[in-house]
């Protein structure tokens, strides 16, 4: 009836006790539970049989030679693969202290003998129901971990396309051509690897950048969706106001990019597409926009896509071949391009798309 009451049955309880008769009494109790009794007659051999046979709980004598039952309620609470298995304490005495010294040692519940039978079953099967309630209600918070997970990737991944859609739609109305932003993205990914060959930027420049900067780096003209489309598409002279409002889209496709609530598995990719969209038009003498920043302040993924960008755009459809638009930056490695990132440019040209 007990079992039946409380789900229990088949349930191991590691019983440990120097001394035979008391082992043999609990082993009737555990029995008539329907549950599984193991025994051990030291703390030692009890050790052995709580990582061989995984007990559900563990009835253990305080008072036995060599390792008595406080020792091993602390040895098992301070293991990881048996620190979860309730630990009931069983002693002829019953001093206030001797219960609290085993309670702060991590037990359950301590039992006095003689044994009472229904005493015995009554505390073993509260622990018992307890402990299958922690372990169902672990598995059903890993369950909804692994849910929400899977829920928030899932999300994330819906803002992911919808910035790509909006880029998409920022590049058509810049007249781009279709492929310019998957060219974009395939050379920043080449070039950054060739800077990890580099012992000026080795340390800079992990296999996660790499992948990150060619994710991030086709959204770096999103801002271009806050720009009229006449402005974008215009072939004569630019207004001071219309290049104004040109400029302005660094400002404005950070912005949307850090409006972003995201989890922390795509942290990296908004920082790194924020720096690329408001800090690509930047010049290495200090000459670009929004902010003037020269040098090493630059973000180096804006740097990065600065390069690969202006060869993309000089080699599109219809324009020069690799080695002419090398040639034709090469006249502003040092004012507009890094030094030392172009000279790695022209060095691995050949790999680029």
């Amino acid at each position: 009836m007990f079992k039946r009451d409380r789900g229990l049955g088949q349930e191991k309880i590691l019983i440990v006790d120097d001394v035979e008769t008391n082992r043999l009494v609990l082993e009737e109790i555990i029995q008539s539970m329907g549950c599984v009794p193991v025994l051990a007659e030291s703390g030692e051999q009890a050790l052995e049989l709580a990582a061989s046979e995984h007990p559900q709980l563990v009835l253990t004598d305080i008072s036995m030679p060599g390792m008595d039952g406080y020792v091993l309620c602390r040895t098992l609470k301070g293991k990881e693969e048996t620190k979860d298995i309730p630990v009931i304490f069983i002693s002829a005495y019953d001093d206030p202290m001797d219960i609290v010294e085993g309670l702060s040692l991590g037990g359950e519940d301590y039992i006095t003998k003689p044994f009472i039978p229904e005493v015995v079953q009554a505390r073993v099967g509260v622990h018992l129901s307890l402990h299958v309630a922690k372990r169902d209600l672990m598995e059903m918070n890993r369950r909804l971990q692994v849910s929400v997970s899977e829920q928030l990737h899932q999300m994330e991944q819906e803002k992911k396309s919808i910035l790509y859609a909006l880029a998409g739609i920022a590049a058509k109305n810049s007249a781009y051509e279709k492929e310019h932003m998957e060219r974009l993205g395939k050379n920043c990914r080449i070039l950054a690897q060739g800077m990890q060959l580099s012992p000026l930027f080795e340390d800079k420049i992990s296999d996660t950048y790499v992948d990150t900067i060619e994710l991030a780096a086709p959204l770096c003209d999103i801002g271009n969706i806050g720009v009229p489309m006449e402005i974008l598409r215009k072939r004569e002279d630019l207004t001071p106001e219309e290049s104004a409002e040109i400029r302005a889209h660094t400002v404005i496709g950070a912005g949307l990019l850090r409006d972003l609530h995201v989890s922390n598995d795509y942290n990296d990719f908004i920082s790194t597409s924020i720096e690329i969209a408001h800090y690509h038009h930047e010049n290495y003498d200090g000459s670009g926009y929004p902010e003037g920043l020269a040098g090493t302040r630059i973000p180096l993924a804006a740097q990065i896509v600065s390069i690969a960008d202006a060869y993309c755009s000089l080699t599109g459809e219809g324009g020069l071949d690799g080695e002419e638009a090398l040639e034709t930056m090469s006249r502003e490695a040092g004012s507009s391009f890094n030094p030392d990132i172009f000279t790695i440019c022209r060095k691995i040209s050949r790999q680029l798309c």
